[in-house]
């Protein structure tokens, strides 16, 4: 059982780090809920441990654009079950839509992942049951050339972590610590 805050606040990182390179990790698909209390799961992308930044990828037409523009609360939710720890971060989004950090993240992704922003836009309504892919799309990876339109629809959503609430279960007894910016303090599970 951690005992110190360093040592929590280093467990955090790297639970963050490994879930945002490990895909195994039961970290790397969080709950992202947005100030309007919609949640959903999200990749996560990127953990930067100097800014303590969590990086998504996004479409820029979402609806969840919208309402983080208009008011950036965060809430991130993630649980190892394994290890019995809970993960509650609130913190400020931000939408990217262009820049070195979108530049680098699209060029990073494959055209299978690029194909995803080339379709209909999230939430738009459907007669028929639908991947929102063109037709050309379904199943087959699209060229260089064909993704190029996508890249418009292409953002990253950055929360700055301002809070986080490290929960571990145990049955000789729970543990918990909130962060608010770089102090900690313990409080009851």
């Amino acid at each position: 059982m951690l005992s110190t805050f360093d040592a929590i606040r280093n467990d955090i990182a790297q639970r963050l780090a490994d879930g945002a390179t490990n895909r195994r990790s039961p970290i790397h698909t969080p709950v992202v809920a947005t100030a309007d209390a919609d949640a959903r799961v999200m990749v996560l992308r990127g953990f930067d441990p100097q800014s303590w930044t969590l990086r998504f990828h996004t479409d820029a037409r979402s609806p969840k654009v919208a309402v983080i523009e208009s008011d950036p609360r965060i809430g991130v939710l993630a649980y190892d079950k394994q290890a019995k720890l809970q993960l509650r971060l609130r913190g400020s989004g931000r939408i990217v839509t262009t820049g070195q950090a979108v530049d680098s993240a699209w060029s990073q992704s494959d055209n299978f992942a690029r194909r995803c922003y080339l379709g209909s836009g999230p939430g738009e309504q459907s007669d028929q049951p639908t991947s929102g892919l063109p037709a050309e799309f379904e199943g087959v990876e699209p060229t260089d050339d064909q993704v190029i339109p996508a890249r418009e629809n292409f953002a990253l959503l950055l929360v700055q972590i301002e809070e986080a609430d490290w929960f571990s279960l145990a049955h000789t007894g729970h543990r918990r610590a909130l962060f608010i910016g770089d102090e900690g303090r313990w409080i009851s599970p």
